[in-house]
């Protein structure tokens, strides 16, 4: 069958002398292979294209019993050149990536993180804030699209000593399990502004040293409470190097 869609590139492998072997999250299939024929030779009509994080328009050929489908056409569907000479939104765009690829199975149609991926790279490629501010939300509204959301369950009140507990999703005023982790008064702002207000006065928040990356190791350690088989990013070499800067 030949199928017109939308895709999202997430990774990419070389395959014999010419090819390179895509995994692509398309509007249409879900994840899925795509094999790209000749995309590794100069003149080759998909130069340019077959990179992470790209948004396509693509027709391949579609067929359920094979494990790989096969490109035959690609154009840009939306152009984020920023991605691409912005070292740190390159390197929060490859670990947000790699993070919906683990929490999205193959052939699984989501047109909701669909959107979400699609609209955040947009939105990370024009936005004119610290790029790993950002990445928090992406985990908050990862977990609400896989149906794990957090919620806020407090009294009203910065001042107020609160916990993100790990097995209930609760963001509360008290540690009510040991697997709780206390959150500063600016990860709780975050947390909340996120949830409830969905608001870019988020990214005005000024985290201390290490604040911003310990937010995200709690919510990374959420999200593998409670995603079975989710796994450290290897992306996360390069994006360490600018939480620490």
């Amino acid at each position: 069958m030949i199928t017109h869609s939308e895709a999202i590139v997430f990774k990419s492998v070389d395959y014999q002398e010419s090819s390179k072997i895509v995994t692509a999250f398309t509007l249409e299939h879900g994840k899925i292979a795509l094999m790209v024929r000749g995309v590794k030779k100069p003149k080759s009509k998909f130069s340019g294209l077959i990179e992470i994080g790209n948004i396509l328009d693509v027709v391949y050929y579609y067929k359920p019993s094979r494990s790989v489908q096969i490109l035959s056409e690609a154009s840009y569907s939306l152009k984020n050149k920023n991605l691409r000479s912005d070292f740190e939104k390159m390197a929060t765009m490859t670990s947000a990536i790699e993070l919906i690829s683990q929490l999205l199975h193959d052939d699984e149609i989501n047109e909701p993180l669909f959107t979400f991926t699609k609209n955040m790279l947009s939105w990370l490629n024009s936005a004119e804030v610290h790029p790993p501010k950002l990445f928090p939300y992406i985990q908050i509204r990862l977990a609400e699209l896989t149906g794990i959301g957090l919620q806020l369950d407090v009294n009203n009140g910065d001042d107020k000593t609160n916990y993100l507990n790990l097995e209930s999703g609760l963001v509360t005023n008290e540690q009510v399990s040991s697997h709780s982790y206390k959150l500063t008064p600016n990860q709780f702002t975050y947390i909340r502004i996120a949830l409830l207000a969905k608001s870019s006065t988020l990214f005005e928040i000024n985290f201390g040293t290490g604040e911003l990356r310990q937010l995200i190791e709690h919510l990374d350690r959420y999200l593998k409470y409670h995603v079975e088989g989710l796994k450290a990013r290897k992306s996360d070499a390069i994006f360490e190097q600018i939480l620490q800067g």
